[in-house]
This record gives C-alpha cells, structure tokens and sequence, in this order.
C-alpha cells in the first residue's frame, strides 16, 4: 500500500462559470450554506490525517490570505500564469510535492471524507460510474484498472473527479514528464492531467479509486449553485 503524505490542491482559476460571485473572490473560497467550498476540501484532508496541505493560488490571491488566519500551517503557492496559461502552469508551480500526494480541485465540496483517505493500492483518479449519456471526462478501465479516457462523454465508463492519489514512484515520474512538456516542448495550453492520461498514459498503472454520487460535487454554474444555497438568488 501506498500512503499520501501531503496534498496539493488546485485553486487559482478564476471561476468564471460562477460569476457574478467570483467577481471579487476565487471559486473554492465561496460559501454554500455558509461552509467554504475549500474548507470541505481541507476538513476532509485533516480529518484523514494528512497535515501538509499546499494550496495554488492567481486569481484574487489576496483574498486566500483570509484562509492562514483559520490555518497557518497551509501553505500558499502563486501561479503568476493563472490568466494566459492553462492548469498545467499551477502543478508546475507545485511540482517538488508531486511525490506520495494526493491532488484535489480546490472547487470540489467533499461531503464523505473517506474519498481522500491517505492509503491506497495503485495510483489513480476518483470516478463514479456514468449514469447514461454525459459529456463529462471519462474513464473506461477493466476491473477498475484504467485502459483508457476520453474528454467527449459517452454511456460506458467511469466519471471522472478532481480527486488523483499518487504514489512516490508515479509523481516523480509526472514531475519528470511534466517538466518536459511544459519547459522543453512548452506546452501551455493544456491539462495537467493531460501528461499522464496521453501524453505519458503507457508510463504510469493508473486505477479508478471507486467513489458513490453523492460523495463529492463540482458546482459547474451560478444555476446550480443558486440551487444549492437559495440564498443567491435573494442577493
């Protein structure tokens, strides 16, 4: 078995699908219900023992400094890319802990926080079998080991999350991987997820991490979140 030391969570995009509330402030540091969507993230985190959390941030970076007065022992890492450059500029930010880590969209709200326990066997993404047609990301695997993804959706396959266990082996391989891509062949405009999922797929033995509906939720527009908290739609 394998163990996650640290995490790192991505949190600098700029949450466009949400505004007008991400006008002023990030995605994950929006209140559902009064909670922080990051602060489900963190307890989560926490509440399995993982204790060294790194947070990167560039959209509104100022307003995470409100984030150390709860937590001091967060640490921050600024992506001056975050407008011009896609996520992968933010992992190559985090690159030195991409190693025994587990990897988080910092706009996902955890509601069952055993999704980020700290041991696992193969590294690999959280997913939910699809439920019929979806144009979500998907990954088709042969007991629950990965054979392939598409980014077009389909009927058959597993939905994937924001959720990435990865071992020691496997993230130092990334790092490797991600460098290449992203200094020598500059590749700016895509996924960080991109290295290992095409890019590299043969290098790494990826594992869907089986996860229910209902154990995480990424909220994809201000509808949905007004659906959530009824409390925007009187603002």
């Amino acid at each position: 078995m394998h163990k996650a030391e640290r995490a790192i969570i991505m949190g600098a995009g700029m949450g466009t699908r949400l505004r007008p509330v991400t006008d002023n402030l990030p995605k994950p540091l929006v209140r559902v219900n009064g909670v922080r969507i990051i602060d489900t993230v963190i307890g989560a985190l926490r509440a399995n023992g993982i204790r060294e959390i790194h947070i990167v941030t560039g959209y509104r970076a100022e307003a995470w400094q409100e984030l150390l007065k709860d937590d001091p022992d967060l640490d921050l890492i600024y992506n001056p890319y975050y407008a011009e450059r896609n996520n992968i500029s933010s992992m190559y930010e985090a690159r030195e802990y991409l190693h025994s880590c587990v990897c988080v969209d910092g706009d996902n709200l955890i509601y069952r926080p055993e999704i980020l326990m700290p041991e696992f066997e193969f590294s690999g993404y959280a997913g939910i079998p699809a439920r019929g047609e979806t144009d979500e990301w998907l990954m088709v695997a042969d007991e629950n080991r990965m054979v392939r993804y598409t980014t077009k959706g389909g009927r058959e396959g597993w939905q994937l999350f924001g959720v990435c266990h990865l071992s020691e082996e496997d993230g130092l391989r990334l790092r490797g991987f991600l460098e290449e891509e992203y200094v020598r062949n500059r590749r700016y405009d895509i996924y960080w997820d991109d290295v290992a999922m095409f890019l590299h797929r043969d290098a790494f033995r990826f594992q869907v991490h089986p996860i229910q509906w209902g154990d995480i939720q990424e909220i994809d527009s201000f509808e949905e979140l007004c659906e959530l908290d009824p409390g925007y739609l009187r603002k």
